[in-house]
């Protein structure tokens, strides 16, 4: 379906998944993938950010892009004559959330009114989750410690969307007052890329924070275990929960590339 084309992939942060999910699923449909590193373009440094849009629009079809700033990606979106897809930036992650919903229904055979609670920061992952609730309808609870909630201006947008949705976001401080009957429970890692100079404190402000099997034992019975990766084990999720029956993890993993071929043909066919 993308037979001839190429999809630029700029990467400001190391990757797995998105790197190896875009790149097999541009193989897949077809077209070429272009990996430019850190190094190669310096978004915002060595070249302005304009400037690189439409240079790659010149050459390719298709941009993906996953940044530091949201910024960058608004600035890629606003040069570039080409589409450009959000791979990561660190307000948020679409692309995360739409595998995210496809295991959802993917396990229960729908997405409406199912019950997920995210134990974690309030950062780009639960962000992106939280607009997916609203959008597909179904509920979530967001657990945080105090100081790491979701973004003023994030709970702001989700509440003037609020009343136009069949979905629901609400917030606690408490693991278990949020796992309590949940068929998902969600999981990221304390401490995200460009975090590390906070990853000591981090690792005290979320203990008790941790997805284990006192947590899983609060949810339904047949919950399933969740968490974009990589996983930090011991620390955000115990091995038993990661490895254990109720894990959809490396499913949850798998279905990144069937989103993001999905995400492409949109994007990218004519």
């Amino acid at each position: 379906m993308l037979a001839g084309k190429v999809l630029a992939m700029i990467f400001q942060k190391p990757s797995l998944r998105t790197r190896v999910s875009f790149e097999v699923g541009m193989k897949h449909l077809g077209g070429h993938a272009i990996y430019l590193s850190p190094a190669e373009i310096g978004l915002g440094q060595r070249e302005s950010v304009p400037d690189v849009a439409r240079v790659l629009s010149g050459f390719c079809q298709g941009i993906m892009a996953r940044t530091f700033a949201h910024e960058h990606l608004l600035q890629l979106a606003a040069w570039a004559s080409v589409p450009v897809i959000n791979g990561l930036t660190d307000y948020n992650h679409p692309c995360q959330a739409m595998a995210d919903v496809l295991t959802i229904r993917e396990h229960f055979g729908t997405y409406r009114n199912i019950r997920v609670a995210y134990i974690g920061d309030g950062n780009n992952v639960a962000t992106s989750l939280a607009f997916a609730a609203l959008k597909f309808g179904f509920h979530l609870t967001v657990a945080t410690p105090e100081g790491y909630e979701l973004p003023r201006e994030v709970r702001d947008a989700l509440a003037h969307m609020a009343s136009q949705s069949d979905g629901s976001v609400a917030y606690t401080t408490g693991v278990l007052p949020a796992a309590e009957g949940a068929q998902v429970v969600y999981t990221d890692t304390w401490t995200s890329m460009g975090q590390e100079a906070e990853a000591a404190k981090r690792t005290l402000d979320f203990q008790g924070f941790q997805i284990n099997e006192a947590v899983l034992r609060r949810a339904e019975a047949d919950a399933i275990v969740m968490h974009c990766l990589p996983a930090h084990r011991g620390e955000e999720i115990s091995d038993d929960a990661l490895d254990g029956p109720q894990s959809a993890v490396f499913a949850q993993a798998e279905n990144r590339l069937h989103i993001q071929k999905a995400i492409l043909v949109h994007c990218m066919s004519d």
